[in-house]
């Protein structure tokens, strides 16, 4: 271990205890240490939030080596020890997470109920089996208003937002030119959506349907329906038509992961039919999210309550994680122009 790790590290054990504390900062912000009080975490999703963490380490590690010009016989830029140390940190880690998540359920021993199979294996929240108290706003991990992760989550919105704003200019100037071409009406659409705690505000979006007068009332978008333009069904299909709401998310009222927002109107009829509906606004509303990347469309009842149990899932479990994959998720849905 000793060779491996060379006499630089030995000597100067400053850099070895720097890489530690970086390790477990990191751990920390990609939600590694939240088991006892999220005791539900499946295994998958513990060795995920602990690859995030070493991922990161390692890139910093990278970045530092690089940034300082250290010289060649600095061994802890060797990709050997790094491999090394991080093994070691890691399955220190899961070894004493799965202890401690040992020890918490050997004291509460009980057989796991449906709720938690469900959440377990298909990541999500059963509405009408979530009692009231089994989720308020003070468990949720978003509560935590000085969270690093929630500050993070704010940087990385609009940073991302920016860029992808900028690079997406002339695909958006292309788009709306297409959209004034097919019927010489208004190339955006703005609209009411719900958003944090309910507040409500505008929503931009590319027009992709056919004008409507303001007093027809709000009606769900079916599969096939003869109101979405011929433009408007390519860019549904794509995505392209919610590029605008990087607008929404740079202004604060959504971020790039979150819950879909809804529109005002039929959220109320929504709220009396659909128990815990109104707990989807305790985050703010995101131009993806985990709903949207594991069941379609909603255009009834049932299906905005299937999508809702996927809400409820992600307000109880969010993390730096969790929003990664919900956007390699997002990503390879645009790809596969799957979008309605």
């Amino acid at each position: 271990m000793d060779a491996c790790l060379g006499t630089d590290l030995l000597e100067d054990p400053q850099w070895l205890v720097t890489f530690g504390l970086v390790y477990v900062l990191l751990s920390w912000l990609f939600g590694s240490y939240t088991l006892l009080r999220l005791p539900r975490l499946s295994g998958a999703q513990v060795l995920m939030r602990l690859g995030m963490a070493a991922l990161a380490s390692t890139l910093l590690v990278v970045l530092a080596y690089w940034a300082l010009s250290l010289p060649p016989t600095f061994t802890l830029g060797h990709r050997r020890t790094q491999v090394l140390l991080l093994a070691w940190l890691s399955l220190w880690a899961l070894a004493t997470r799965l202890a401690l998540r040992r020890m918490v359920r050997h004291r509460q021993p009980r057989f796991p109920s449906l709720l938690e199979k469900m959440e377990s294996q298909q990541q999500r929240l059963l509405p009408a089996l979530l009692a009231e108290e089994a989720l308020t706003l003070e468990d949720l991990p978003w509560a935590d208003g000085l969270s690093v992760q929630r500050q993070l989550k704010r940087g990385a919105d609009v940073a991302v937002a920016l860029l992808l704003l900028l690079a997406a200019m002339p695909l958006m100037a292309l788009s709306g030119l297409l959209i004034w071409l097919e019927d010489r009406g208004p190339v955006f659409y703005v609209q009411e959506r719900s958003g944090w705690m309910g507040q409500v505000f505008r929503l931009y979006k590319l027009r992709t349907m056919r004008l409507a007068s303001p007093d027809v009332p709000a009606t769900w978008t079916i599969q096939g329906d003869t109101r979405i333009t011929r433009v408007g069904s390519f860019l549904r299909r794509v995505r392209l038509d919610e590029l605008p709401q990087l607008l929404n998310v740079l202004r604060g009222e959504m971020t790039l992961i979150g819950p879909r927002p809804e529109r005002p109107e039929l959220e109320h009829d929504l709220e009396q039919r659909i128990p815990h509906y109104r707990k989807r606004h305790w985050m703010p509303p995101g131009l993806s999210g985990w709903a949207q990347v594991c069941a379609p469309y909603d255009a009834s009842v049932e299906e905005a309550e299937l999508k809702l149990s996927y809400d409820l899932y992600y307000l109880r479990h969010w993390s730096t994680g969790l929003d990664l994959l919900i956007l390699l998720k997002t990503i390879k849905t645009v790809l596969k122009a799957r979008g309605r």
